[in-house]
């Protein structure tokens, strides 16, 4: 790479400790590819400097998920086993849609004083074992919700429990009834609180849901009172259909709870960092889009999102503007090749969720740390 009277061009990398690495191998393959050490030469083509990038923050992207997940290699899971694997419930199907609508729309903005605007959110709670205070001989076995501190009960725009029905045998009238659990110090009562009669068909299991906002509601403004509570579902020959504890062949059948939060007005402006796209005249340092299909990279192992806004640096990088003393500048001018220089870098970054298969399997949520680039600088 040309070095530039004054400024300074140079590859931006998935982390700032690439710098170094991939600066003395530009050099290397220069001094290879001349036969000697790199001399000044025309600024190479721009689309083909961005280009390179983009290839090399793509490659980063999948050692970094990897490395970041603790795999040495990507699972060997094709698209039809993961198909077979994945939960049928309703709730989680429709986040998995949206999830391949919006899992490339990252966020470019920062909290601040300006356009308001109403953010919701989708969270699903899966059902544990009540605390043993409330159960006899080791029943109930389900179900207790753990409350997240984020919950407030004015944010609960929606609070819905979803049950699994077996199939019955023929067709019927089901009572579907949630009852809320106390500790035996309080007399171990089953108090009625929801109830719900469902006519189905025979031969096939359902997912039903059931509106329990209101015992959502009273357990957050009332914590003390949150002991869990206990499902059932009775049809008429009185056969209780509700999975509530997993039976072999029933895993991913238990009932969870799907809560939508509203966390209220914010207010968002722009990032101050320059953005661009790839006809974008800028040479300065600037963020340009990228975005990541783990489809093509044959990941059918990641279940959400299929796709994503990574971003990438690019551009030139002035030391006038960028060194903490005012004479660094100078004294870089008189020994170019002595100093590196600053490069454009990210400045900051923000994690993505991703719903994945491990090697063993099992479905996983977890957060994935520094994957998509917010905002560029020189450093």
């Amino acid at each position: 790479m040309p070095f530039l009277s004054g400024q300074h061009t140079c590859p931006t990398f998935f982390s700032r400790a690439d710098h170094f690495a991939a600066q003395q191998q530009q050099q290397a393959q220069t001094q290879q590819s001349s036969g000697g050490p790199e001399e000044p030469s025309e600024p190479c083509s721009t689309c083909d400097v961005r280009q390179q990038i983009k290839s090399m923050r793509l490659n980063a992207i999948k050692s970094q998920i990897l490395s970041k997940l603790r795999m040495k290699e990507a699972p060997n899971i094709s698209r039809d086993v993961v198909k077979q694997l994945l939960p049928r419930a309703p709730p989680l199907q429709q986040l998995l849609d949206q999830y391949d609508v919006l899992g490339d729309d990252n966020r470019d903005a920062v909290v601040d004083e300006d356009d308001e605007h109403a953010v919701t959110e989708t969270i699903m709670m899966m059902a544990t074992e009540p605390d043993p205070e409330v159960q006899a001989n080791g029943s109930p076995k389900c179900c207790l919700f753990t409350l997240s501190p984020k919950f407030q009960a004015s944010r609960v725009l929606r609070a819905q429990l979803w049950v699994y029905l077996r199939p019955a045998e023929e067709p019927t009238a089901v009572f579907l009834q949630i009852s809320r659990l106390t500790p035996a110090s309080d007399g171990g009562r089953h108090v009625r609180v929801r109830s719900l009669k469902l006519d189905v068909k025979a031969g096939a299991g359902s997912w039903q849901s059931i509106d329990v906002k209101q015992v959502l509601s009273v357990w957050l403004r009332q914590p003390d009172t949150n002991w869990g509570i206990h499902i059932n579902a009775y049809d008429n020959a009185g056969n209780d259909l509700a999975v509530t504890s997993a039976e072999p062949g029933e895993q991913g059948l238990q009932p969870f709870m799907e809560v939508k939060l509203s966390e209220g007005p914010r207010r968002l402006r722009r990032d101050s960092g320059l953005d661009c796209d790839e006809n974008s005249p800028e040479s300065r340092c600037c963020r340009y889009p990228l975005t990541v299909d783990f489809e093509d990279f044959g990941w059918d192992w990641i279940i959400a999102p299929k796709r994503y806004k990574a971003n990438y640096c690019s551009g030139e990088c002035e030391y006038m503007h960028l060194q903490k003393y005012p004479h660094t500048h100078l004294v870089n001018k008189a020994n170019p090749r002595g100093n590196a220089g600053p490069c454009c870098t990210p400045t900051k970054m923000s994690p993505i969720n991703m719903l994945y298969f491990n090697r063993k399997e099992q479905i996983i949520y977890g957060k994935i740390p520094s994957m998509v680039v917010d905002r560029c600088g020189c450093s």
